[in-house]
C-alpha cells in the first residue's frame, strides 16, 4: 500500500474514510515560503508522472517552490497516459526531462494551475472547468474530457478553488473533498466517471474544498 498526499487542512472525515481503507496518508506541513491557503498543497509540491500509483513522483527540492504566481507552479503539471499538460514556459525542468524518457508528449496550456484545474480519471480521460485547458485537450483525438461549470468549490483566502484540486483517484475510486451533488454538473460529472469503471465518493457534510489535490503515489 502506497501514500496518499493531501493538505494540512484536509477535513478529518476524510482522513477518517482514508484511515478506514487502511490507506497511510501523508499531510504537507506548511511551507512559510508559500502565501495562503496553498502553503500546504500536495500540487504545487509533488508532480506524479503518470495516473497509475507506481507511476514516478518528482518532489520539488526543497526552497525551490516560490512564494507565489507563477513561481509556485512550476510542479503543477498534470501526467496522463502520452501527455504531459502545462504552462511549459514555467514547467519544472526535472519534470520535462523525465517526461523526455518517458515519451511524454508535452502539451502546452496558458493554465499553470493546471493539476488543480484537472480531474484526472484515467490516463486519457480528464474534468476541467478552465476553458483554456477544455479548448487545447479536446483537440487531441485520443482524449476524453468533460467540460464543467467553474466554481463552486472553496478555496480559503480565494474566491474559489477548483475541481481538481478537491479530488484525487485513490486506488479504484474518485474521492471528492464535499458536497459534489451541490455541484450543477453533479450528473454528468457522476456518468462521466463511472462510464470508465470506476466508483466515486464524495462528502455531504460541507462544500467542496480545494486541498490541493489527493495524490496517491508508492513512493
Amino acid at each position: 500500500m502506497g501514500n496518499v498526499y493531501t493538505a494540512n487542512y484536509i477535513p478529518k472525515n476524510i482522513l477518517f474514510y482514508l484511515w478506514e481503507k487502511e490507506i497511510n496518508t501523508v499531510v504537507l506541513k506548511q511551507d512559510p515560503g508559500i502565501r495562503g491557503a496553498v502553503t500546504s498543497h500536495p500540487d504545487l509540491f509533488l508532480c506524479k508522472m503518470g495516473v497509475e500509483a507506481d507511476a514516478p513522483l518528482i518532489r520539488a527540492p526543497k526552497g525551490s517552490v516560490g512564494s507565489a504566481y507563477p513561481g509556485n507552479a512550476a510542479y503543477c503539471a498534470a501526467c496522463l497516459d502520452k501527455y504531459l499538460i502545462h504552462n511549459l514556459k514555467i514547467t519544472a525542468p526535472e519534470i520535462l526531462e523525465k517526461a523526455r524518457q518517458m515519451g511524454k508528449t508535452p502539451v502546452h496550456v496558458e493554465q499553470g494551475y493546471t493539476r488543480c484545474n484537472l480531474v484526472v480519471v484515467d490516463g486519457r480521460s480528464v474534468i476541467t472547468a478552465d476553458e483554456g485547458i477544455y479548448r487545447t485537450l479536446s483537440g487531441l483525438a485520443d482524449l476524453d474530457v468533460l467540460k464543467v461549470t467553474p466554481g463552486h468549490v472553496e478555496l480559503p483566502g480565494f474566491d474559489t478553488g477548483f475541481l481538481g484540486g478537491a479530488s484525487g483517484r485513490v486506488e479504484n475510486t474518485m474521492l471528492f473533498c464535499g458536497d459534489l451533488s451541490r455541484h450543477p454538473d453533479y450528473y454528468e460529472i457522476v456518468t462521466f466517471i463511472m462510464s470508465r469503471g470506476l466508483d466515486l465518493k464524495f462528502f455531504d457534510s460541507f462544500p467542496l474544498l480545494d486541498v490541493g489535490s489527493l495524490i496517491e503515489s508508492d513512493f
